[in-house]
């Protein structure tokens, strides 16, 4: 699902699209789909799109 909304932000600099994903994933999903998301990320992100990855990175700073 986080490639999906990743793909709505393309039209954005890397930065601020990694911005919008992490504040659309803090807003909307449940924090077991948050844990999940992190997760994956912590196992390689393999499958995730890199704006993906991005926002995880931002997800960690807040």
């Amino acid at each position: 699902m986080v490639n999906d909304i990743a793909r709505q932000f393309r039209h954005l600099t890397p930065e601020a699209a990694a911005e919008q994903i992490a504040g659309h994933v803090a807003r909307f999903w449940d924090p077991r789909m948050r844990a999940r998301l992190l997760a994956l990320a912590d196992a390689g992100s393999e499958g995730l799109d890199p704006l993906a990855v991005a926002a995880v990175a931002v997800l960690r700073r807040w």
